[in-house]
């Protein structure tokens, strides 16, 4: 066949890339005359000649078909002028897999597609075909065993079709050595195939706009030839034809499968009937599911099923699940009602009312059911306190051999401050210590005591978690994540309204431990306080410091255990005048009872003198006092937030007073020791010191003492008093902060001076009366003159007697205490030498002899006391010396 044009020359393609069926537009030069002068068009090796549309010997139109090659040339051949050449390629892109239910603009071939479960080709399309590559990138099987991957991830699939998809076996399996960045060519894609099918319809419409025009054309066309057709025939057009033979074949169609189809429909409706059923069985068995789980107790089964038929059928409009929707909630109500019930019930833990107060919340109870706990509690606590207070009211008064109550008071007060100066005299004497009934009480501890004790730990036990309840209330630890964000706005405003109240529950728990400590404790304080309710322990004495400083310590304890817990220390102030006001309490009671013990003192003197002429009398008030003082030691000590003692002024005023009570006190003990009768002495406990030597020769042998010798030991006591004990005391005083020394001091040493003067004129009464109205007998004696005489020998009797008489005295003070032989020695020797005075001054007139025996006497006697010569007395005896006649001879001088 002779070629009259030249071969087609394709210079250009439009697109230039595509998927198979896609449509373009080829242009060149010399692609044919017509369209039946074009007898082939291949792209690609693909035949497209079925497809192609000729529009001018320089524009054809067709659709690429299935090709095996990516990328080749296009190849148009005509009659005219043969097969042609081309100077640009096309490039075939692989079709991304459709599934069934996505749209295409054109024909899916449904026979050949890729099962991903089975790894090969089907040709049936399941309902979840998917793409066999969602990532985008080349698929590499991996080696690893299949039990290992089932081992590793159990329960798991890599299949992404399934519930159970596990990414990681996913990509363990298929995409093992992937490299970092293909992974992220994989994110990528699946971002874009997302965004693909979140346009929609829209988009689809957009790709597929030519195919919907050519499809609208080709429709159009049939329908006009249809109707031309049907124009030139009387039995109408084709399409009516069509239609009533289709109408046709629908009747016949549904007599023949009426009664199968009638059959089909009840099975479905039934199908569907038990499909609503299983589907929603979780609704219709809920309210016994409900009723099962709160007998076993397990709320947070009951309260996620709740909301989970809340969410679905909440606002539902179909009967059937309204009906078992109220059955539901009629089943909450009532466990709204039941946890209530339970959260207010007491006793209850902290835990069991936090996860009461969290199933309330989430069950959305109305109300506050959190505040109403604490409320409860609040209650409860009171209760508890009362309780405690009236089941020790009932103890006391109780049967004697239940509790060991049946103590009268001074019996309990002897239980509770056992008497240390008894055991340490006994021990001392090396007599054998037998405890009495008294000794045998001693570990009791005193009801008013365990009373405190039990009350304080009643409180530190449940106030503890009472302030938790209100923290954690505060912060929303109470509730659950849900319940605290729909009511996060609600409760921080009754947060705040209720800040005051709690507080308010604080301080009437505090107020009601003080009333309560106080009512025991310091009855005429509760009884001012009008606390009826808090006391009724009138009846019972005071407790001794010992214990006081017990409970001071209790309460200290429970204080710095509340403080712990960061409550505020307005809240606990009430603890702490409570306690200022038992410290008060308790140092005045302790030196009242010091200033008691010191009376007895008198009792427990064994007139043993050591070598100082001391007893062990004043050694035993310094030790009460200062066993008194160290008693006092921890409450006078102020902790931290606490007040002194002794910043009230009626206070420092009354433990000034009672300080100088015990100083008196023991002074009185002193005077009444001198003045007892000799017949009251109580000699049976009397012993010898051994370590000193006989201090009254046979007086230790019928071990009896006189007034005389009891004034001297009183006064060597109250000489060493004045210079080491009063000292002491009020050094220790000061040493623990008491306020007024200066004053104790003053006070104290003016009445023991005092005493110590009117004790030693008594003794130089008993001792010096003697001796002076023994001179003028003495003188006198036989008749004696001094103006008829006879010439002196010698001193006379009466003298040498007032001398023996003064060396006895300086005998009896020298054996108890030699520092008051100066002092006594001096007072008797002025008395007689003043007594010897008047006697001389009242002789009218002297002999010679009797002038020499009077200044022979005299000067006798001054001499031999010359040591102990005072003004007074050696004026005495000068005036009795001027009274004589002067000697004129030398003899009589000499």
């Amino acid at each position: 066949m002779s070629r009259s044009r030249q071969p087609p020359l394709v210079t250009g393609i439009s697109p230039n890339e595509g998927i198979p069926w896609t449509k373009v537009t080829i242009r060149g030069e010399n692609l044919g005359t017509g369209p039946a002068d074009l007898i082939g068009l291949t792209i690609c090796g693909h035949n497209c000649l079925l497809t192609a549309e000729w529009m001018s010997a320089s524009k054809i139109v067709c659709r690429v078909g299935q090709a095996k090659n990516d990328k080749g040339d296009i190849i148009v051949t005509t009659k005219s002028g043969g097969r042609g050449t081309s100077t640009v390629s096309f490039k075939l892109l692989r079709p991304e897999k459709i599934g069934i239910l996505d749209q295409s603009a054109v024909w899916v071939d449904e026979m050949n597609y890729y099962d991903m479960r089975t790894d090969r080709n089907k040709g049936i399309p399941p309902l979840s075909l998917r793409p066999a590559n969602p990532l985008g990138i080349e698929i590499e099987k991996g080696k690893f065993p299949q039990k290992d991957l089932e081992t590793l991830f159990p329960g798991m699939s890599a299949d992404f079709t399934s519930e159970n998809f596990s990414a990681a076996w996913y990509l363990i399996e298929n995409h093992s050595s992937a490299s970092f960045e293909q992974l992220k060519m994989a994110i990528t894609h699946l971002k874009r195939q997302a965004n693909k099918k979140s346009e929609g319809s829209l988009a689809y419409v957009k790709g597929g706009l030519s195919t919907f025009f050519e499809a609208q054309d080709a429709l159009s066309a049939i329908h006009q030839k249809l109707e031309a057709d049907g124009t030139e025939k009387v039995e109408g057009s084709m399409t009516q034809k069509l239609e009533n033979v289709l109408n046709r074949a629908s009747n016949t169609a549904d007599t023949l499968f009426q009664e199968v189809l009638g059959r089909k429909d009840k099975a479905d409706s039934t199908r569907n009937a038990l499909n609503v059923l299983q589907r929603f069985k979780f609704l219709f068995n809920l309210p016994l599911s409900i009723e099962r789980n709160i007998q076993k107790g397990d709320y947070d089964v009951v309260i996620n099923d709740y909301e989970k038929a809340k969410s679905l059928f909440g606002k539902t409009e179909v009967q059937v699940f309204k009906k078992y929707y109220a059955e539901v909630e009629t089943r909450i109500e009532a466990l709204r009602e039941l946890l209530l019930e339970k959260l207010l019930e007491t006793p209850s833990t902290l835990h069991d009312q936090k996860r009461y107060i969290r199933h309330l919340s989430d069950l959305h109870a109305p109300g506050d059911p959190a505040w109403q706990c604490i409320g409860a509690q609040h209650r409860w606590i009171l209760q508890l306190m009362h309780g405690c207070r009236e089941g020790c009211m009932r103890d006391l008064k109780g049967p004697p051999g239940l509790h060991g109550t049946s103590l009268d008071l001074d019996a309990e007060l002897r239980a509770s401050a056992p008497s240390h100066l008894g055991q340490m005299a006994s021990l001392k004497r090396g007599s054998s210590f037998q405890p009495g009934r008294d000794d045998a009480w001693r570990c009791k501890t005193p009801h008013r005591v365990a009373f405190v004790e039990k009350l304080t730990k009643l409180v530190l036990s449940q106030l503890p978690n009472f302030w938790k309840l209100w923290i954690s209330y505060v912060n929303g630890s109470l509730f659950s994540e849900t319940a605290e964000k729909s009511g996060h706005s609600e409760r921080s405003k009754n947060v705040r309204q209720r800040q005051n109240e709690f507080k308010r529950m604080i301080q009437e728990v505090m107020q009601c431990l003080a009333k309560l400590v106080r009512g025991a404790l310091l009855p005429l304080g509760a009884a001012e306080g009008g606390g009826r309710q808090h006391g009724g322990w009138e009846g019972k004495a005071e407790l001794p410091g010992q214990w006081l400083a017990h409970i001071i310590q209790t309460l200290r304890l429970t204080y710095d255990s509340l403080a712990a817990l960061e409550i505020p220390s307005d809240l606990l102030q009430t603890i702490q005048d409570l306690v200022l006001d038992l410290r008060v309490r308790c140092v005045v009671a302790t030196l009242q009872h010091t200033a008691e013990d010191i009376k007895r003192l008198a009792e427990k003197e064994d007139w043993v003198v050591d070598s100082e002429g001391l007893t062990s009398l004043p050694c035993r008030f310094e030790r009460c006092v200062l066993l008194s003082l160290q008693s006092l030691r921890g409450v006078l000590e102020c902790k931290p937030g606490e007040a002194s003692v002794f910043q009230h002024p009626k206070t420092q005023e009354e433990v000034c007073q009672l300080s100088i009570n015990i100083m008196q006190g023991f002074l009185y003990c002193l005077e009444q020791l001198s003045t007892k009768p000799d017949a009251d002495v109580d000699t049976a406990h009397l012993s010898v010191d051994v370590s000193s030597p006989d201090l009254f020769g046979s007086v230790h042998e019928d071990f009896g003492l006189t007034s005389e010798q009891r004034l001297l030991i009183v006064l060597s006591n109250c000489c060493y008093l004045e210079r080491h004990t009063f000292l002491n005391i009020a050094e220790h005083f000061e040493k623990h902060n008491f306020q007024g020394i200066e004053r104790i001091t003053q006070v104290s040493m003016a009445s023991l001076k005092d005493l110590d003067q009117r004790l030693f004129e008594s003794y130089i009464e008993l001792k010096a009366d003697p001796i002076v109205g023994s001179l003028e007998p003495g003188i006198y004696a036989g008749y004696f003159d001094w103006r008829d005489c006879l010439p002196p020998t010698g001193v006379r009797n009466y003298l040498k007697e007032a001398l023996v008489n003064i060396i006895a005295v300086h005998a009896e003070v020298f054996t108890v205490s030699r520092d008051l032989v100066p002092r006594v020695l001096s007072r008797v020797v002025e008395a007689v030498s003043e007594e010897l005075s008047r006697l001389m001054q009242c002789v009218s007139s002297f002999s010679r002899n009797g002038a020499l025996q009077a200044r022979l006497e005299i000067c006798t006697l001054r001499d031999t006391v010359a040591a102990h010569l005072t003004l007074e007395s050696r004026s005495s005896f000068k005036q009795a010396l001027e009274a004589l006649p002067q000697l004129s001879s030398g003899a009589d001088r000499k």
